[in-house]
């Protein structure tokens, strides 16, 4: 009985902690962390639907009465392994893990996309042959992990739409013993995937509803597109909870400041929507006369102004990284648009940039999307140039901090490398 009543307190506090992130991709994260913790799971992963070709605004959303052999696949979001973290220096994280796995009977997450059936296996190795699903154990031979019981589950809305499955590996006993999961341990889980669709299904409007400005603002700007964003938000937050890290924030402040930071860093060139194209859309490098360069610098206050009369903590940040990701940390010139009245600037004219901001006058989320942003803008190619290697934009960002960049937060940057590096990669994978 004691049993039960922790594992029923430990579900009803994740579904209130839950109930309050807004960005889908945090949210998926915490999903798989807090399923795993309610069934005592060593590990475990979260497959998200997407489509093969991307769109504008991607439909997250597979149902059974569609073709298998469809537009859409299941790809790896986060995956978790206790055992695995171990073995890893006390502040590092996983390796970044991407691939991809169709939606079809033959894998045991495409099975349970494809049926909506809940499956626990007690061995892994030994699924009967009768099945039309199999293990594929070539992450387990390919890192030395074993799995060996599992339990997925799909992520189904009331409509009877899938959004991704949950898939957790390796029950443990009080000893630490691996044991297969118990019908109380899915039921439990069971009841947590169904409580957790319904916000799932809200953060998927408000990233929608994110992807369409971005979209927006792609129309206006063919070299910033939606990759580009999304690669600088999924940079701002390594570097956070790396930096956060280092600095011991705790536990709450750092999940939601992470969770309004990867909304916000995607927000950060909105305002480039208020640029002519004679400006955003003139090539070659030197391309702009100071006049333009001028106008060109406003997309700051007109992104910021996109969030005017903010309503929560998200339209609070975006404003501050769309206005401030341009500064300078020691103060120089080159930062702009400085301590600036961005309500009275007007669309189309030449910035008057204010008195230099410098340090921590500027906001720590500008300050760390500053870094993604000027890490992708150089690593990859642009109408106005070619793309730097990898080690060279690593090795741009090391020489400027102190100068453009936060000190601290280049440390944390650099800490994380190899993940932003593996990032980078699945990026373009995706694009091919």
């Amino acid at each position: 009985m004691t049993g039960s009543l922790e594992k029923l307190q430990k579900l009803f506090k994740a579904e209130r902690l839950l109930n309050e992130i807004k960005d889908a991709d945090v949210l998926l994260e915490r999903i798989l962390t807090e399923a795993r913790a309610i069934s005592n799971a060593d590990a475990g992963s979260i497959y998200v639907i997407e489509d093969k070709q991307p769109s504008a605004v991607p439909s997250p959303v597979f149902t059974r009465e569609e073709s298998i052999y469809g537009d859409k696949l299941l790809r790896i979001k986060y995956a978790q392994n206790d055992t695995q973290q171990k073995k890893l220096a006390a502040d590092a994280k996983s390796p970044y893990v991407y691939f991809t796995v169709p939606i079809t009977k033959t894998s045991i997450s495409g099975y349970c996309a494809c049926t909506g059936q809940i499956l626990n296996i007690p061995d892994a190795y030994h699924i009967d042959e009768s099945e039309p699903y199999k293990f594929n154990s070539s992450t387990d031979i390919s890192t030395g992990y074993k799995t060996v019981s599992m339990l997925a589950l799909p992520l189904v809305t009331s409509a009877g739409q899938t959004l991704g499955v949950l898939q957790i590996i390796n029950a443990k006993d009080e000893d630490g013993n691996i044991i297969a999961f118990s019908d109380d341990a899915t039921e439990y889980i069971k009841q947590f995937a169904a409580s957790v669709t319904q916000t799932l299904e809200h953060t998927y409007l408000t990233s929608n509803m994110i992807k369409r400005m971005q979209r927006m603002a792609e129309f206006r700007d063919p070299k910033e597109t939606g990759i580009h964003v999304e690669r600088v938000s999924d940079f701002s937050l390594e570097i956070y909870d790396q930096w956060a890290q280092n600095h011991a924030i705790p536990k709450k402040e750092k999940l939601k400041f992470r969770d309004t930071l990867k909304i916000a860093a995607k927000c950060h060139d909105l305002g480039k929507v208020g640029i002519s194209d004679t400006i955003l859309k003139k090539p070659g490098p030197g391309r702009f006369t100071p006049e333009e360069r001028a106008i060109m610098m406003g997309h700051t206050c007109v992104g910021a102004k996109l969030f005017t009369q903010p309503e929560s903590e998200i339209d609070e940040m975006s404003r501050d990284v769309a206005l401030h990701h341009h500064e300078w940390w020691d103060g120089s010139e080159a930062g702009y648009p400085g301590k600036i009245d961005f309500m009275s600037y007007e669309i189309g004219c030449p910035i008057q940039k204010g008195e230099p901001m410098k340090g921590d006058e500027i906001p720590l989320s500008a300050r760390i999307v500053a870094i993604a942003d000027v890490f992708d803008a150089l690593s990859h190619r642009r109408v106005y140039k070619e793309a730097w290697s990898i080690d060279d934009a690593f090795i741009e960002i090391q020489n400027l901090s102190g100068k453009q960049f936060d000190p601290e937060l280049v440390l944390a940057f650099l800490q994380v490398k190899e993940r932003i590096i593996s990032i980078n990669a699945a990026y373009e994978r995706m694009e091919k």
